[in-house]
């Protein structure tokens, strides 16, 4: 995905519209007020252009922004070349894996003309925690259906670093749906109910009584990357003990 050319702005004030609301987190961190974000990136004081799937792209367009912010996880390539061409400058990143974070936002505080000091402490992640027995865990993400994880992602990702082992980590969809019943056959030791993108509460805790113990964790620490993600792994390692 493109960068904008050399005629904007290098000191940070780029007019900035975010699609990723990880990164619309991270620019907030800076300092970097976005022109606009999607809704769902929880920023009800700035404009909203629509969804990660159905950005508006004539609102978008209409902003005139230095930068369209991208991510390939969230955002659809129709629309990443739809505002490319309505002659928008964008840039897009890829996060699969932790590691991907720290360098992916290096790049873009450097797009934005931010010096070192913005991504400092972005590579000071907690050692990952390697057991000679990774405990197996289902984590879903949606009900009716059900759907999970699988290797590849980010949560995956961030599982792993935390010692556990994602159980259907193997489906080659990256969020497949899967049945209780082949829940059961897996025999997790532990079931993660994340507080997003399905908003898991205490009392779904019994659906899993005499299957697995049941942990509620924070869903924005386990699939939201960006500058909270040395802190969210320290967060998660110890809800999870």
């Amino acid at each position: 995905m493109t960068t904008p050319g050399s005629g904007g702005a290098r000191d940070g004030s780029l007019r900035v519209v975010s699609l990723v609301p990880s990164l619309t987190e991270s620019l907030l961190s800076w300092g970097v007020v976005p022109v606009a974000c999607t809704r769902f990136c929880e920023q009800p004081s700035l404009v909203h252009v629509g969804g990660t799937k159905d950005p508006d792209l004539d609102a978008i367009a209409a902003l005139r922004p230095d930068v369209v912010l991208l991510c390939q996880e969230e955002n659809r390539l129709e629309d990443y070349e739809a505002l490319r061409a309505r002659g928008l400058s964008c840039h897009g990143v890829r996060i699969d894996d932790v590691t991907d974070v720290a360098p992916a936002l290096e790049e873009v505080a450097a797009l934005l003309g931010l010096d070192a000091a913005a991504t400092a402490g972005l590579r000071d992640l907690p050692p990952p925690l390697t057991p000679s027995v990774r405990r197996r865990v289902f984590v879903p993400i949606w009900r009716r259906p059900w759907m999970t994880l699988s290797a590849g992602t980010y949560g995956a990702s961030v599982l792993r670093w935390l010692g556990l082992e994602p159980l259907f980590g193997d489906r080659t969809v990256r969020y497949p749906e899967v049945t209780v019943d082949e829940v059961v056959a897996g025999r997790p030791d532990l079931v993660l109910l994340p507080t997003e993108p399905y908003p898991f509460k205490e009392r779904h805790l019994d659906e899993w009584e005499g299957i697995a113990p049941a942990v509620i964790v924070d869903g924005q620490d386990l699939f939201w990357w960006g500058t909270r993600t040395p802190a969210a792994l320290a967060r998660l390692a110890v809800a999870l003990g």
